[in-house]
């Protein structure tokens, strides 16, 4: 099942709606197979997820997928993580689950290189780590999984926006953490984009909301009083959009300023019906993590180790392949809309 091309996976989508309650604490699971913590061997398939902060839909969600593909395969899975987004919050985490031996940690990276020591401390204990979402620099894991390329997450954000505000204005963006290995990649692909073919857009200005709801709101008031010229904004993550959205929504600047970005569906529906939003994009972040615990099985089994060529199997996706650079592909963004957001529920 590919998330980018099968209308047939909003059946499987719709089962993730239950993910999104926000928990704000940690949960474990397990189907009571074969895996035993703490030995670090090739069958210990207690598998650790670390998103970048609790409590986050996008995160919940892929958790869920996590979780699934873990019990699936007989392990032990947990989900841990801080409260916050931030640069060094989840060095302690990663060195717990190191000191507790589990199996595997996969990691969405709140910074590049902030928890690479630790990441490598883990490695040298006999933990295989899986990056997601969010990669650290390549000698901190042994696999990164990524949602979709660079080039094709900033490729669908940069022809969204042109098109909405007829490929002309200024634009602004409201990040997530300064530090973000993805945001700060698809921002600077999104650059490249608009000078090499879009010369009429300007982008006036980049803000970060940290991935709390709250300042993302403030963001996007502070960048629309800033710039009263604004065509439109767009946020390449999901809470800072939902957050756009719920300002834009309530305010004069709806139906006159563009919205766009990376959001699920079930926080993004009323302002497709209200009309506060035309389209935004996103993968399904359950594939995600189902595709990221079955690639960490395949490390522990010792299936794959990371090299370019690699295959595994992974459940109800079907086959992938390791390409250059130890990483993973789940597949093509996809756009959502009026015509198809209620076929989806996550």
């Amino acid at each position: 099942m590919k998330f980018a091309h099968k209308r047939a996976t909003a059946v499987a989508a719709a089962a993730v709606a239950a993910a999104l309650a926000l928990s704000g604490c940690a949960d474990t699971g397990s189907s009571g197979g074969g895996s035993s913590e703490g030995s670090g061997g090739s069958d210990n398939l207690a598998i650790t997820f670390l998103p970048k902060s609790l409590g986050n839909p996008y995160f919940d969600t892929s958790s869920k997928g996590g979780k699934a593909a873990v019990e699936e395969l007989g392990g032990t899975f947990a989900e841990v993580g801080p409260a916050e987004s931030g640069p060094d919050a989840q060095v302690s985490y990663i060195n717990t689950a190191t000191q507790q031996g589990v199996g595997s940690l996969v990691v969405s990276a709140n910074d590049p290189k902030a928890i690479c020591d630790a990441l490598n401390e883990a490695r040298d204990a006999g933990v295989k780590v899986v990056t997601f979402d969010s990669d650290t620099n390549a000698d901190c894991r042994d696999l990164f999984v990524n949602q979709a390329t660079a080039d094709g997450i900033a490729k669908v954000q940069v022809d969204l926006i042109a098109e909405q505000i007829g490929d002309a204005g200024e634009i602004a963006i409201v990040s997530s953490t300064a530090n973000a290995t993805n945001q700060n990649t698809w921002i600077d692909k999104m650059k490249e984009l608009l000078a090499a073919d879009h010369p009429n857009i300007q982008l006036v200005d980049v803000v970060y909301g940290d991935d709390d709801e709250q300042i993302s709101f403030d963001k996007t008031a502070a960048v629309l009083q800033s710039h009263p010229n604004l065509k439109g904004i767009v946020s390449p993550t999901t809470i800072g959009i939902s957050a756009a959205a719920r300002y834009l929504s309530t305010s004069d600047y709806k139906g006159k300023v563009a919205l766009t970005g990376l959001g699920t569906p079930n926080q993004m529906r009323e302002y497709i019906e209200d009309g506060t939003v035309t389209a935004f994009a996103l993968w399904n972040p359950e594939d995600l993590g189902y595709l990221s615990a079955y690639a960490a099985a395949a490390l522990i089994n010792g299936d794959i180790t990371g090299k370019e060529g690699d295959t595994f199997e992974a459940g109800k996706l079907g086959e992938y392949t390791v390409g250059a650079d130890a990483t993973v592909l789940l597949g093509d963004p996809y756009v959502f809309d009026k015509d198809n957001i209620d076929d989806f529920d996550f």
